[in-house]
């Protein structure tokens, strides 16, 4: 390569990313001026968004339990934690895919940029498969262990088989959907999400009311909604332009993004495993109580999901402004982020937490008429969503740490406060102290211990990391 043509790559890699500093239709600037109304904006699409993920198992849970039976409603939400910890430790790799693009978005690197999007949806790929391989050969074994009902455990694991027909598609969603969100375009995932809820809820109905498909008919409306969820988001990042293109002529692994993406989410995502494999026991612990108590849970774990994804928008947003922040080191500006995600996520959560509180028996009566259901969710719902909201003062930090790139410590201090705890409670306070409502206080317990830990080592990291780019 001669001087002249140095020179003409040297120019247009300069337009490219002066380009990219610029905020086009659909984007967010982060790095400069006012800050709430920018976090607001990025979390309440991302927030709706896991909300409607969140419709498409309520979807199943409610019409199963309206037009089906119990023991069906209690067979789909018998499959929610199971089914989170086959997906968790993939999902963490997007968050780590988010943290990687926010960082080369706050150094204008448009190489990284277009290297970290092959990457990820290549990774999506692989992962959707690996993730279909997983869930079929080991999860009904898992249902097994987990002391499933026999009434229960044939729908069970007919409804967890059809749901991992469809993973790749809500792999390739996911980790499409979290490169837009790295440039803060929340809304477009949120439209596809809208329609897709659509599909489902209307797949659902004809299937179990009309034809009478029970659990196999929920099962087939999700994949539905899953598939045309992974066909919109690579149609959107196809019609993309400059870095965030996707090619398929190019795309690839690349090792260094590779790395970088694995290093923040793989600890991530076995947080999550950790969580959900922790949860599998207080499900267990569940079943025990039998099926109403299983229906009964499954209704108000969704009220749960549905606060929390409140505070998850808020921890993306965290995450995404942070790394974008910090990649430009901007100091000052992430430790506003900082507060106003934590405040924020915070008092949603709150409020999120009492409309639920004082409303469920309004709520409740969506999922199922059966009073003895009705009485053991008005039991959970009692203590969790009173105390939900406390979990944002560790899942606030975890998200800010995994922004600076600190996704270890955070993993693990969250591993022993909620996930450990658990299992300790499980198998020495339960068998002591035992009943369904005293089983319940594992959750606040759980939070505010986590609290305890985590908050104060963000303080520091942060504090360290800080230092670290005022120094450089």
């Amino acid at each position: 390569m001669d001087n002249e043509e140095i020179q003409h790559k040297d120019n247009k890699d300069r337009v490219g990313a002066v380009a990219a500093a610029r905020p086009r239709k659909n984007e967010i600037d982060m790095l400069h001026g006012p800050l709430l109304g920018k976090i607001l904006m990025f979390a309440m699409p991302f927030a709706l968004s896991g909300v409607l993920e969140q419709l498409f198992n309520s979807v199943d849970v409610m019409v199963v339990g309206r037009f089906a039976s119990s023991e069906a409603m209690a067979a789909v939400g018998a499959n929610t934690f199971l089914i989170n910890l086959c997906i968790n430790l993939f999902i963490g790799m997007s968050v780590g895919a988010n943290v990687i693009l926010s960082n080369h978005i706050g150094q204008h690197n448009n190489v990284a940029i277009r290297h970290a999007v092959s990457t990820t949806m290549l990774l999506s790929i692989i992962n959707g498969i690996l993730l279909l391989l997983i869930g079929l050969l080991l999860a009904p074994l898992a249902l097994r262990a987990m002391g499933t009902p026999a009434n229960v455990i044939g729908d069970a694991i007919t409804y967890l088989r059809i749901w991992f027909v469809g993973s790749p598609f809500f792999m390739v969603y996911n980790f499409g959907a979290s490169i837009l969100r790295s440039k803060g375009d929340t809304r477009r995932p949120l439209y596809i999400l809208i329609i897709a809820g659509v599909i489902n809820t209307a797949v659902a109905l004809v299937t179990v009311i009309v034809f009478k498909m029970s659990v196999v008919g929920v099962g087939i409306a999700n994949d539905g909604a899953y598939v045309f969820s992974a066909i919109a988001v690579v149609y959107l990042l196809r019609r993309e332009q400059g870095p965030f293109h996707l090619d398929y002529r190019h795309l690839r692994i690349y090792g260094v993004e590779l790395k970088r993406i694995l290093q923040i989410g793989i600890p991530a995502g076995i947080q999550g495993m950790v969580f959900s494999f922790s949860n599998i026991f207080v499900q267990s612990a569940i079943n025990s109580y039998g099926s109403s108590a299983m229906a009964g849970a499954s209704a108000s774990q969704i009220f749960d999901a549905y606060c929390y994804f409140l505070l998850n928008a808020f921890s993306g947003a965290c995450v995404t402004f942070m790394g974008q922040n910090y990649g430009a080191g901007k100091v000052d500006r992430c430790k506003r982020i900082f507060r106003i995600c934590l405040i924020c996520g915070a008092a949603a959560t709150l409020i999120g937490n009492m409309i639920l509180f004082f409303g469920d028996d309004f709520f409740l009566r969506f999922f199922t008429t059966d009073a003895e259901v009705a009485h053991f969710a008005k039991l959970r719902i009692a203590v969790t969503m009173t105390t939900q909201w406390i979990a944002a003062f560790y899942e606030i930090p975890a998200s800010a740490m995994r922004g600076l790139g600190y996704s270890l410590q955070p993993a693990l201090m969250t591993v022993f406060g909620t996930c450990v705890f658990r299992l300790i409670w499980i198998f020495t306070i339960h068998p002591i102290w035992p009943g369904f409502e005293q089983l319940m206080v594992i959750y606040p317990a759980s939070w505010l211990l986590t609290d305890f830990i985590v908050f104060p080592a963000y303080l520091y990291i942060s504090h360290k990391a800080f230092m670290f780019v005022l120094e450089d």
